[in-house]
């Protein structure tokens, strides 16, 4: 189940907000220019399904979001619980770090915790199966995909090169607990 936490950067044993609701997550989030939407397949994708499949799957709002955003390419990343190198990605997004074009992630299986640091705040989403988030560049964020990573994405690139983070140096993600998937 999606969830919004929220809390003073300052503080990461208080939770200001807590939220499932879906439209409560999607507004709270766009007071800080993030998007956040639910998608529905068009047909179902099966597990180990090909890119093309998944593709075909969410193809209107993909275009959709082509269309709004110019992205220049589109692809699908997973991570599975047994992949042998699964700590090493993992430590890539660990640190607050921020982009120079919009990080943009559609949860196509399992879950992963995108935390973002704006002004004096820490938002907390966890996206699961179905959930878009689209964090504007030069917002600060970290992101754990947990200690065993399950999930499947379709992600977003205007730049040719794709994703490219920008490091803060800030140890304010190590403050804030790590990635604990929830049941739902």
């Amino acid at each position: 189940m999606s969830r919004l936490r929220i809390f003073n950067d300052n503080d990461p044993s208080s939770v200001l907000l807590e939220t499932t609701d879906g439209a409560a997550i999607a507004s709270e989030l766009a007071r800080i220019g993030v998007q956040f939407e639910r998608w529905v397949a068009q047909h179902p994708v099966a597990p180990g399904a090909s890119q093309e499949e998944v593709f075909a799957a969410y193809r209107q709002d993909i275009d959709r979001l082509v269309a709004q955003h110019g992205f220049q390419s589109v692809d699908v990343a997973s991570v599975a619980p047994d992949n042998p190198n699964r700590a090493e990605i993992r430590a890539k997004f660990l640190d607050e770090h921020y982009h120079k074009e919009d990080e943009v992630r559609f949860f196509v299986a399992g879950s992963g915790l995108f935390t973002l640091h704006v002004n004096d705040k820490v938002y907390e989403v966890e996206c699961v199966k179905d959930d878009l988030i689209a964090v504007p560049d030069g917002v600060t964020h970290w992101f754990d995909m947990g200690e065993y990573p399950n999930f499947a994405a379709i992600r977003f690139f205007t730049a040719p090169d794709g994703w490219v983070g920008h490091f803060t140096g800030t140890t304010i993600a190590q403050q804030f607990p790590r990635y604990q998937p929830t049941a739902g």
